[in-house]
């Protein structure tokens, strides 16, 4: 042994503190992690062995995909395979594409292998729990999305909670369809406006939701004018009353016959037709009717004429002295709007 072994060593052997002396530290006690009882399990062991019976409706969560068939966890004794042909009514539908692991589904057992698998069928339960969605869904005025499946007589179909549906084509848009077939892979926003489960009818509608939304954005837009605003106009529709003046973005509002000129009117036929341009000013907006005048707006311009000719004269005169003059000799001449 080297003498740097021995003082190597020594060092070590001067660290080493013997149990139980003064120097040696209080050895940490480890800490037990509570064990759980049996009691904690009873519920999921109970649940787990239940007994699962043919034509039961089971929850489970989707654990494996293949081309043909979906593999659910019932947190059971066993899993369930659902196979391709049960898993929906609508014939556009595919695995990869519409199901995916970690999706919960509700199924009804079919029958029970000799190896123990339960086969389950999504179609099955469907056929009864989508019923309850539905009606719940049309209580609600709950927004559905839906792919439009195929154009038939009428109208179109489609698929909600597995259920085909029909939709009129009187409710496929807010303006006239002629050709339903147009709407073939889209995608639309609806309503259930017809369910009755007893004849297996569901019909559903997209014009409801488009008209809503319409009422929504319209009136946001109505919202945003400013009564006092000056702005043009195509009078669409003439009344006995007054005139209906489009002022652009799907707004129209109405021109009173007394609103029309200064003079009184017979029948607002006497100056104005439909598709005439006008300058209207915005009276009053109020509980989303528009109040338009294109009387204010030409006495409004007026004005403008009136302070122009004035500010004309005056600058024609700064330079010297202005002529002693009425305002009527000023604009002498001066041609006004009609």
């Amino acid at each position: 042994m080297s003498e740097n072994d021995v003082i190597s060593t020594a060092g070590v052997q001067e660290n080493i503190s013997v149990p139980g002396s003064a120097e040696t530290p209080a050895a940490a006690e480890p800490v037990s992690e509570p064990v759980p009882s049996m009691d904690e399990f009873k519920e999921e062991i109970a649940h787990s062995f239940r007994k699962i019976n043919v034509g039961d409706i089971v929850n489970g969560t989707v654990i494996g995909l293949s081309d043909t068939e979906v593999t659910v966890d019932l947190n059971s004794y066993s899993e369930g395979i659902i196979p391709l042909e049960e898993l929906s009514n609508d014939p556009r539908f595919s695995i990869k594409a519409d199901i995916a692991i970690g999706t919960p589904v509700s199924a009804t057992v079919l029958r029970e292998t000799r190896e123990g698998v339960f086969i389950l069928s999504l179609k099955a339960a469907d056929n009864v729990l989508a019923w309850d969605k539905l009606e719940q869904a049309k209580a609600d005025g709950k927004i559905e999305r839906i792919k439009v499946a195929e154009a038939v007589n009428a109208g179109v179909t489609t698929y909600l909670y597995g259920i085909r549906a029909f939709i009129p084509a009187s409710q496929l848009a807010l303006t006239y369809v002629e050709d339903p077939s147009e709407f073939v892979g889209r995608e639309l926003d609806v309503v259930v406006s017809d369910v009755d489960r007893e004849k297996e009818k569901l019909v559903l509608s997209a014009k409801t939701v488009l008209r809503e939304r319409a009422a929504m954005d319209k009136k946001t837009r109505i919202g945003r004018l400013q009564t006092g605003l000056i702005t043009k106009g195509i009078v669409e529709k003439i009344m006995p009353f007054g005139a209906f003046v489009n002022i652009g973005e799907d707004l129209s509002g109405l021109v009173h016959i007394s609103e029309i000129c200064g003079r009184r009117l017979k029948s607002v036929h006497e100056v104005l037709k439909e598709g005439d341009e006008v300058t209207v000013k915005i009276l009053d907006v109020k509980d989303g009717k528009i109040s338009l005048s294109i009387k204010a707006a030409l006495e409004k311009d007026e004005d403008e004429v009136l302070e122009d000719a004035v500010d004309d004269a005056a600058e024609e005169y700064s330079d010297g002295e202005a002529p002693t003059t009425s305002l009527a000799g000023l604009l002498k001449g001066l041609k006004l709007p009609d």
